[in-house]
């Protein structure tokens, strides 16, 4: 392992986390969303705007780019922004960066956030939006295959004929992440569903039912990253950067196996980075567009064998008091989509012990990831660790 990475390792950490309200119409713009998550995050720190040198997002048709929102919460000199260009893939990469700036000493504090009204404006399916940029839609395009569940119920098809995966496995995710969302005060959807409820909700690309999918959410997330030793100092208990890793493959649309996703070549950079392996984890916040996303993410970052996620998740292993809670705040499906961002620091309050009735006994290390390589042929995760 190069020299630089182990010095990265725990140097910067997350101080503070702010949310707005999620919501299906925010009534106010993309830009007023970004800047109230922004301070939000900031008063949880215990910070105000004029100690903040820098500021991050990453973005894919609706967007609040650092240059608007600096200006916006009356900076007028930031040392280092990151305006990345992505979906949900780069989201962790953008918190990378940003604790890479700081070690570097380019920035101390550091702002990532993701600003969206893609339910009431911008929908993430594409209403309102030409095509996605990545190459192979222009052969997908003419026989109207352009939309993230038609993708994405391809993957899961082949995952099901492939190893035995079936619809009772994803409505077991479904419910039990509805399940923790019921415990999320924040959450969009807290109404408890049954495995029955989940089958008997509507197609919307097969195999995919609607509570296969994640919600169309407005709203906007942030945390703050400086280094350790300014954290300690500050409000919140930190929780440290162990391990950032980002980096391309071939995407989903492109792979020779759409069953193995781009986590499966990042996760051991990731785990060495950090020094530690799967079950080292605590608690995982697993990006969530649809339920088959969790259930290859768990086999490629190594919780199980290939072809056993589904049985994996129906045996309870990833419930609140399973061997590996999951995405505890209710993840995309119940909490809301954030494109990324809300997972990290659902992460970061299970890491500081604040996450209520939702909270995993004894939390000391977190893993959190980003898309597994759809539209750009990348993903990002972080482990974090808690100070």
């Amino acid at each position: 392992m190069p020299k630089r990475l182990l010095e990265f390792t725990d140097r910067t950490a997350i101080a503070g986390v702010g949310y707005t309200p999620f919501s299906k119409d925010s009534g106010v713009s993309t830009l007023t969303l970004a800047c109230r998550a922004v301070l939000a995050a900031l008063e949880d720190a215990g910070l105000t705007p004029d100690e903040v040198d820098g500021l991050a997002t990453h973005r894919v048709g609706d967007s609040a780019p650092p240059t608007l929102v600096g200006p916006a919460l009356g900076l007028s000199d930031l040392s280092w922004h990151l305006d990345q260009f992505g979906g949900g893939s780069v989201s962790h990469a953008v918190v990378g960066q940003a604790a890479l700036a700081v070690a570097a000493g380019l920035a101390e504090v550091v702002v990532c956030y993701r600003a969206i009204n893609a339910r009431s404006e911008f929908r993430m399916g594409g209403t309102g939006r030409g095509l996605p940029a990545s190459p192979e839609v222009q052969y997908q395009a003419p026989y109207g295959y352009v939309a993230p569940p038609q993708q994405f119920a391809m993957y899961a098809r082949a995952h099901m004929l492939r190893y035995g995966t079936t619809a009772e496995h994803f409505g077991a995710l479904a419910v039990t992440q509805r399940a923790n969302a019921a415990k999320n005060p924040r959450a969009l959807m807290r109404t408890p569903i049954t495995l029955d409820d989940y089958l008997a909700s509507r197609w919307i690309a097969e195999p995919f039912r609607l509570l296969d999918c994640c919600l169309e959410t407005d709203g906007a997330c942030a945390v703050v990253v400086t280094t350790a030793e300014r954290a300690r100092s500050l409000r919140r208990h930190p929780v440290l950067v162990s391990a950032a890793a980002w980096g391309g493959g071939t995407s989903h649309l492109s792979c020779d196996d759409p069953t193995v996703t781009a986590a499966a070549a990042l996760a051991p950079r990731l785990y060495a980075q950090a020094g530690v392996g799967p079950a080292d984890i605590d608690v995982a916040e697993l990006y969530d567009c649809f339920t088959y996303s969790v259930i290859v993410q768990l086999e490629d970052y190594g919780f199980c064998p290939k072809g056993e996620g589904g049985p994996y998740v129906a045996s309870g292993a990833t419930a609140l008091d399973g061997a590996l809670p999951v995405n505890t705040h209710g993840g995309f499906l119940s909490e809301g989509y954030v494109h990324g961002v809300n997972h990290i620091a659902e992460a970061v309050s299970q890491l500081r012990g604040e996450a209520g009735d939702r909270q995993v006994p004894g939390a000391e290390v977190a893993l959190s990831t980003a898309q597994p390589g759809y539209v750009l042929p990348a993903t990002s995760a972080l482990i974090l660790r808690r100070a």
